[in-house]
């Protein structure tokens, strides 16, 4: 609790010295939504990012900025977010690839390009990656995997999923991992949406892993 409190007093302070600093820009980025700069914050704007800061990520990178535009909306989707990411009862690898079959089914080109590489990294093999990336069914999944693979499919694909795949995941995870499976898909909706509209930029030199779509004129 004492560490916790540290941290917000912390985070408080981190804002306090960026409002001195005038138009630092909190290293937000953006496209429609331009990014924000601390002395054009409001005061609820200050509070999502001191509790931004006062959490578990070491960026601000990804829908932050655009959250801003609706503070406190923001920050309860943004609790909701580092409770999926970091605290969820889903095993790392198994929480990444739903974050990952999110993205792809939205084509969210930067939580793709974000989130692939952590898959990895949490034991998803490059193979089933690709095989996500490339809209195919993967074809070495693991059975842990396979049924991730399966619940998120079925909702996708009919919004809702069979007896079979329920019980197969409850088998799997239990009734928490279930629901909190279900969470990360429906952060990540958000997630992906938020980033889509704003056409959130890639990093300098880095390749969109989908094609962007075309739109009638």
């Amino acid at each position: 609790m004492r560490g916790r409190i540290l941290m917000a007093l912390a985070a408080a302070c981190s804002v306090a010295t960026l409002m001195a600093q005038g138009t630092r820009p909190l290293n937000l980025r953006g496209n429609r939504f331009k990014p924000l700069t601390a002395d054009a914050l409001t005061p609820q704007q200050q509070t999502l990012v001191s509790d931004l800061l006062a959490g578990s990520r070491t960026s601000l990178d990804g829908p932050f900025n655009a959250y801003l535009r609706s503070p406190d909306m923001g920050n309860i989707a943004q609790k909701l977010g580092e409770y999926v990411r970091f605290r969820t009862s889903l095993p790392r690898k198994l929480n990444e690839m739903t974050i990952i079959l999110t993205a792809r089914y939205w084509s969210s080109q930067y939580e793709w390009f974000a989130h692939a590489p952590l898959a990895v990294a949490a034991g998803l093999s490059q193979s089933v990656v690709d095989d996500v990336k490339e809209g195919r069914r993967p074809a070495a999944m693991k059975p842990d995997e396979a049924v991730v693979y399966d619940f998120c499919q079925e909702m996708r694909q009919v919004h809702r999923v069979s007896d079979a795949t329920y019980k197969a995941a409850v088998d799997l995870v239990g009734e928490q991992g279930v629901m909190d499976l279900i969470a990360a898909m429906g952060y990540y909706d958000l997630v992906s949406m938020t980033l889509n509209a704003d056409g959130y930029p890639l990093p300098a030199n880095a390749t969109p892993p989908f094609a962007e779509p075309v739109f009638p004129k």
